[in-house]
Parts: C-alpha cells; structure tokens; sequence
C-alpha cells in the first residue's frame, strides 16, 4: 500500500496530487523588476532570492494555471513553502492577483493550495499591502458568483491564513497541519498548539473537514462539482418523505416520495393525519420517527459537509453543507436534528444559504427543533443576532428555496429556517408559535391545560396547509 503523501509537500506535488502531472498548465504574469535589495533596500535580500530559486527551481513562492480536478477545470494556485517560507511579497502579490483574475476571466472556481508562514519582512510594508489585493480579487471573485476553495497545508499562518485560505469559500486542511493567525515564532510562549493545528481549526467551525492527503482528489473533485459555476437557473429541491415504518425508520432506507403522494409500493401504509394538537406534538417528538440524518441519507447521493461558523463555534445539532442527488443536480441543505438550535448553529445556517445563494445553488431546510437555545450562554453568544441574521440570509436569496418540517417546529428558532411560501410539513410534525407547555405557562394556565392548549394553537399539518402556513403534507 503507497504511503500516506506528507504535508510538506512542494508546491508542484500538491498540484499533481489534485491534477496528475499531464493535467497542470502553469501561467505566468507580466515580469516586474524589483529595485536592488527589494524596496526596502534589505541588505543580502537578493542573495536569499538566489539561493531559494536553487533550492526550489521556483522564481517565486506562488505557482498558478489552469488544471483538472476529477471532472472539473479550475484555476490553481499552490504556495512553495521552500521559497522563503512560502511568504508573500510583491512579486507574489502579482501572481496571487494574477490567479484570481484568470479565474474571473475564465469563469472558474479557484482552488488554493497554501502553505505558508506570512508576509515577507524583507519587504516590509510592501509586502503587508499585498493581503489587501488579495482580498480585493477575492472580492471581485465572490461578486461574480464564482467558488473559492482553500485546502491548507502545513504551515499556513500569518497573512496568507487570513487572506487565501480562511477567506475561501471552502476550507479542507490536511491532518497535523499548523493552520493559525500566528506563527510558531509569534505565538504567546504558553499557548495551547492544539489551537493552531488542523484539528483545533476544526474543532473550532474555523476548518470544514480534516482530509488525508490520499483522499483529496476525490473530495476536492466532488466539491467543485457541487460549487459550480452553474449557470442554468437553478430548480426547486422536491419535498421528499422516508418510509412511513416506525420501527428502525432512522436508517431511512428506501427512495422518497413527492409532496403529496401517496405509498408506494412495499412501503407500507400512509401514516393517518393527527385527531388532535396534542397528538401531532406526540407524534413530533417520537424518538422512533425519522430525523435528519435519514432524509438526507435519503436525498442525495453525495454530501460535502460545511462546518462550523467561522466565529469560533459549532453546533451539532445543525447540519450544512452541499449534497448531489441522484441526477446531479447539487443542492445546499440546512437540517436541524432535533435539538434546541444554538447561536453557532443559525451563523453556520446563514454563511451556508449566502453561499448557495452566491454559486447560483437552490437551499433545502428541514426543520426540527423545539426552539431556539436560550440558556445563558446562548444570549451571551448573540442567540438574536444570529437568528435575525439566518431570517435576512433566507429573505434576501434570489435562488429557490424549500423547507419541510419533519419534526418540532418550535416558535422563531424553527421560523428562521423555513421558506417564505415554500414550506412543506409531514404527518409527523406540528408548526407552533411556542411550544404547547410554554404557551400554557405564558398564559398563565395550570399544566393540566396543555394538551387543550396545543388544540387551541392548530398547530397540526392540516392546520397548517389551511392557514395557509404550509403548502403541502408530504405523506
């Protein structure tokens, strides 16, 4: 069995990994000459030049071109660690500038391979401004609905971190890969290391997913496919329900169904519609009904999941990310599983629909919570916010998107996950302004009164359709 490729890989062998050595075609920008000794005039400045193109065969630490994933060209850009630490002065400036209009040009996603340890202090300030036009293609890149995908090697700190890699759209990182702000040269001397490697990015929302080396080419192949460009208008995700079985349906075996339609062969018989509210809050909170993970399993044939809110935090009880279903079609989703939705969980939410919403990707939402988080460390990490946010992100998108509630759908914290005129519910959920016992308590009624309560709300699926809530039971 081949081993394992290094982290420290050059930057011509982490284009290879990704594109095989026939699949590569390098550019390169207009020549600039730089003034003796760099701007600065930074004694022996040329010398160390020099001595890094003999050592790497590179004349600067960025390589760019055009190139193969799986399926799909892009634009790549690879860092050369070798070459004065993989760091960026003007000269790599015009390079990574050059990369990303190329991929505008062209309309292609840009792919970044980055390794390295910041800006180049032989050039000083020089070399800090230009993070600014990095940012300021990546801007120009983003504006035109095209992909940004980072995968981080080891080092990759300083400005390059904050610039190339942690401003993609997507980031992957490579296992035991230092991924940090600041260097190992730089950092407070009692630091926790676990913070600045691969692991603790990703442990913090700040890394999508750790990805072996072996396994990059099929990973970054898929995500490409589902990042686009795709310039046909984009269709509705289908509301979709699992077997109507109780017994083991969190496996979610099986195709789906369309809103609507009734059992299908071998499937077993369609569940009936609840009598009561309290029945449909029953039957919501069943532990034995299906829950996200099985309609997603469902769904699509491929998931690439995003992580994290890129704040610091993450919520498991919230999935992102894109999938591909069975026709190719990629689609963004957002699931909640069932659990109280916490502040990272609606930012994650957010960050995914804006992104969808830019590539041109129609959104499906489930929704599943009985409310939104409200303990004390929820408000302390901006729980209103963050929920105001995720209702702007879903407001503002120009692509399609659906929501089926396949559980708890518990006042504004599952509201902020569902489309506007585009929301489906099934059998086994109910919709409510608040829980039944909370709105009980709000109206000052003995606990005895609850079930009576969740009558009043009509909050069952056929309520729903009727008040004009939801547009179809999905049976």
């Amino acid at each position: 069995m081949p081993a394992e490729p290094s982290t420290r890989m050059t930057a011509r062998e982490a284009i290879a990994l990704l594109t095989g050595a026939a699949d590569f075609t390098e550019h390169r920008p207009p020549p600039r000459t730089l003034p003796p000794d760099g701007p600065l005039g930074w004694t022996g400045y040329d010398a160390a030049r020099e001595r890094a193109v003999e050592r790497t065969g590179e004349a600067e630490s960025v390589v760019y071109g055009t190139g193969v994933v799986g399926d799909r060209e892009c634009v790549l850009l690879s860092f050369e660690f070798g070459f004065l630490g993989g760091s960026l002065g003007q000269l790599t400036g015009d390079r990574l500038e050059a990369a990303y209009e190329l991929a505008l040009a062209r309309r292609l996603p840009l792919l970044a391979l980055v390794a390295t340890g910041g800006s180049r202090m032989q050039e000083g300030m020089v070399a800090l401004t230009q993070l600014q036009r990095v940012a300021a293609a990546s801007t120009r890149l983003r504006a035109a609905g095209l992909a940004q995908l980072a995968v981080v090697r080891d080092p990759t700190t300083g400005g390059g971190w904050a610039t190339v890699g942690a401003g993609a759209d997507v980031v992957l990182a490579l296992p035991g890969a230092q991924v940090g702000f600041a260097g190992s040269r730089v950092r407070p001397p009692d630091a926790d290391p676990y913070a600045y490697g691969a692991e603790g990015q990703f442990a913090a929302g700040q890394v999508d997913a750790v990805v072996p080396a072996g396994e990059l080419p099929g990973t970054v192949g898929r995500w490409l496919r589902a990042l686009g460009p795709h310039e046909d208008l984009p269709a509705a995700p289908v509301p979709r329900a699992l077997p109507t079985a109780r017994a083991g349906s969190s496996a979610g075996a099986g195709a789906g169904t369309e809103a609507g339609a009734g059992s299908a062969a071998g499937r077993g018989p369609v569940a009936p519609l609840p009598a009561t509210g309290r029945e449909a809050v029953a039957r919501a909170r069943d532990p034995q009904r299906p829950r996200a993970e099985a309609y997603l399993a469902d769904y699509f044939t491929v998931r690439l999941p995003l992580h994290g809110d890129r704040s610091g935090s993450t919520d498991p009880g919230l999935l992102t990310g894109f999938g591909l279903r069975a026709d190719g079609q990629p689609v963004a989703y957002v699931a909640q599983c069932g659990t109280p939705t916490r502040p990272a969980g609606y930012r994650a939410a957010a960050r995914t629909i804006r992104l969808a919403d830019r590539l041109g990707v129609p959104v499906l939402t489930l929704v599943d919570t009985p409310g939104a988080a409200n303990d004390a460390e929820a408000e302390r990490a901006g729980a209103g916010a963050a929920i105001a946010d995720t209702f702007a992100a879903i407001a503002a998108a120009r692509v399609p998107v659906t929501t089926l509630v396949i559980g708890e759908g518990g006042s504004g914290g599952a509201l902020a996950l569902a489309a506007p005129d585009n929301t489906h519910v099934t059998v086994d959920s109910y919709f409510s302004v608040i829980a039944p016992e909370l709105a009980a308590a709000i109206l000052k009624r003995p606990t005895e009164e609850t079930g009576a309560t969740a009558d009043q709300l009509r909050l069952r699926p056929q309520d729903l359709v009727e008040l004009g809530i939801a547009r179809s039971i999905v049976r």
